[in-house]
């Protein structure tokens, strides 16, 4: 009996795995799945290439959201402007909700009722590297990400800065790489 609860517990942890320590909760509780046709997590972390997505959002406001694939979600912020193609042209990056890794492939129509209701297409994806020599995680805690983007239309070194411990960020191309 031991075997089975310890086999059932190793199971339920790996369905977690993707929101370990909830870091998809607030994602879940703004959406009810049975109305809008966002993915829940079901695509688990996998190691090696870590992945990118700008998807371009018609929600109250046009706006961009970027999305980098850090400790098995999607870390995500709110370009109003979308990100620059030049190098050092600044834009506000408005940190929101982790989404799961699923919400790298999804376009479609979010219904109105919905929280982010509008259309959604991806504007850009493709691959991504750590340019710092910490961990994604660790730099995204000291509020200073800097990572080589390998995209469609983004390409090259992009620098993410979060100002004065808000969900506030800038995120610009440099000259790096």
């Amino acid at each position: 009996m031991n075997a089975s609860k310890n086999t059932h517990n190793k199971t339920k942890d790996l369905g977690k795995r993707q929101d370990e320590g909830g870091f998809l909760t607030a994602y879940k509780q703004k959406r009810d799945f049975k109305q809008t046709p966002e993915p829940q997590a079901k695509i688990k972390p996998k190691n090696g290439t870590k992945v990118f997505v700008v998807q371009k959002h018609w929600a109250r406001n046009l706006h961009y959201d970027f999305r980098l694939q850090i400790k098995g979600v999607l870390k995500s912020w709110a370009v109003p402007k979308g990100p620059s193609l030049k190098e050092n042209e600044k834009r506000l990056a408005v940190l929101t909700e982790d989404h799961p890794l699923d919400y790298a492939k999804f376009s479609g129509v979010i219904p109105q009722g919905q929280y982010g209701a509008g259309k959604v297409i991806i504007w850009d994806k493709g691959s991504f590297e750590n340019v710092k020599t910490n961990s994604l995680d660790e730099s995204f805690k000291q509020g200073r990400l800097e990572v080589k983007l390998r995209g469609r239309k983004l390409s090259g070194v992009y620098v993410l800065i979060r100002l004065k411990q808000s969900k506030n960020w800038l995120l610009f191309k440099t000259k790096k790489g």
